[in-house]
C-alpha cells in the first residue's frame, strides 16, 4: 500500500469513528463494537409470562404452584399470567403487600371478583378473577367470569408477593420489579425451562402420594382425594369398592385446603351441592354431601346394585367413582 492509499484509508476509518460518534450522542446509546442489536434494545419494554397451576395429562394430578414462582423484570414491563390447569386459581394481590392468613377460606361470593385494574400501584388489592382453562361452570354464580390470561403492569421497582385465594399458603408468587435500566437475570426461555421442569416434579410428586394413598385405603375406607404442600389428586383412592348390604364406605378429605363431594345421581344446583352430610342411609336416587377437609361422609348401602358417583367440583377432571352392593 502507498503513503497516499494508506492516508486515504485512515481518512476513511476516522470519518467512521465519527460518524457512529455524533449518532451515539443523538440516540443516547454508546455503540461498541462488537454490541449486539439485543444489548442495544435491553431497556425497551417487556412483556413477561407465568403459567397458572399444572397438570397431568388426565388432570388427575393438579400442580398448585405458579411457574416459575418467582421472576425478575425492570420497572414498566408487564407480566402475563396463563391458565395452565382445569382446576381453578387466582393471581391476587393484597393490601399493603400483606401476608396471607394461613387459614384464610376461599370466598365464592368476592374472591371471584376481578378487582385492580391493569397497572399495580404497589399496595392496593389487585385480584384476576378465576383463572382456569374450562370456559363454563355450572358451579359458580350467575355472571362469575372464567378467564384464561390476565396481565399486570409494574411501573416501579419493589418485591411484590401474590396468592392464589382458592388454594392459599399452598400456592404464592413473587414479582422482583428492578429499576427501568437494570439488566435481566434470566431470559423468559429460561423461566419457562423452569417451569417445565418444576411441572415434572409436581406430577411425579402427585403420583407418589396417590400411590401412598391407595395403600391405606379399603374396602369401607374412601379418600376423597388427596393433598400435600404441592399438589393435589383429584380421584378418589381407590376409584371402586365393594360391600355387601347392610355395609358402610366412609368417604374422608384429608386435605388442608380443597373440598370436595360425594354425590350420587343427579348433581344439586349451588348453593344446596355445598350442603355438608355427616352421614346417610342409601338405596339409590340423589344423594349429596359437601366435605371440607378434615370431614367425613359415611353411607351405609341398604340395596344391592352398582351405584356410580362423583365430584360435583372436579368431575370434570375425572374424579368419578363407583360403589358395588352385594346381597
Amino acid at each position: 500500500m502507498t503513503p497516499t492509499a494508506g492516508s486515504a484509508s485512515l481518512r476513511r476509518t476516522l470519518v467512521r469513528i465519527l460518524l457512529a460518534s455524533v449518532l451515539a450522542v443523538a440516540t443516547g446509546f454508546a455503540v461498541l463494537p462488537g454490541a449486539s442489536a439485543q444489548t442495544a434494545q435491553h431497556h425497551s419494554v417487556r412483556n413477561w409470562h407465568v403459567w397458572v397451576g399444572s397438570e397431568s395429562r388426565d388432570m388427575a394430578i393438579q400442580g398448585m404452584r405458579f411457574l416459575p414462582g418467582r421472576i425478575t423484570i425492570d420497572a414498566g414491563d408487564s407480566v402475563t399470567w396463563i391458565a395452565n390447569s382445569t382446576e381453578i386459581h387466582t393471581v391476587t394481590f393484597l393490601k399493603n403487600d400483606a401476608p396471607l392468613p394461613p387459614k384464610r377460606e376461599f370466598n365464592l361470593q368476592t374472591d371471584v371478583i376481578p378487582a385492580g385494574g391493569h397497572v399495580y400501584d404497589g399496595h392496593s388489592y389487585y385480584n384476576s378473577g378465576l383463572m382456569t382453562k374450562m370456559t363454563s361452570s355450572g358451579l359458580l354464580p350467575p355472571g362469575v367470569p372464567l378467564i384464561q390470561k390476565y396481565r399486570l403492569t409494574f411501573p416501579k421497582p419493589g418485591t411484590f408477593t401474590y396468592w392464589c385465594l382458592v388454594h392459599g399458603v399452598m400456592m404464592k408468587g413473587v414479582i422482583h420489579v428492578q429499576r427501568h435500566d437494570a439488566r435481566y437475570p434470566h431470559t423468559q426461555r429460561w423461566y419457562d425451562s423452569q417451569a417445565r421442569a418444576e411441572a415434572r416434579a409436581l406430577r411425579a410428586d402427585g403420583l407418589r402420594l396417590e400411590a401412598r394413598m391407595l395403600r391405606s385405603a379399603g374396602r369401607h375406607q374412601v379418600w376423597a382425594g388427596a393433598e400435600d404442600s404441592k399438589v393435589s389428586v383429584m380421584r378418589f383412592l381407590p376409584a371402586t369398592v365393594t360391600v355387601h348390604v347392610g355395609q358402610s364406605v366412609t368417604w374422608t378429605n384429608p386435605g388442608k385446603v380443597t373440598p370436595h363431594t360425594v354425590t350420587f345421581g343427579k348433581e344439586p344446583p349451588p348453593p344446596a351441592v355445598f350442603t355438608y352430610l355427616p352421614s346417610a342411609k342409601y338405596s339409590g336416587g340423589n344423594l349429596n354431601s359437601f366435605i371440607s377437609p378434615g370431614q367425613t361422609f359415611k353411607v351405609t348401602f341398604n340395596k344391592a346394585g352398582t351405584y356410580h358417583y362423583v365430584c360435583a367440583l372436579h368431575d370434570t377432571m375425572g374424579m368419578v367413582g363407583k360403589v358395588v352392593v352385594r346381597p
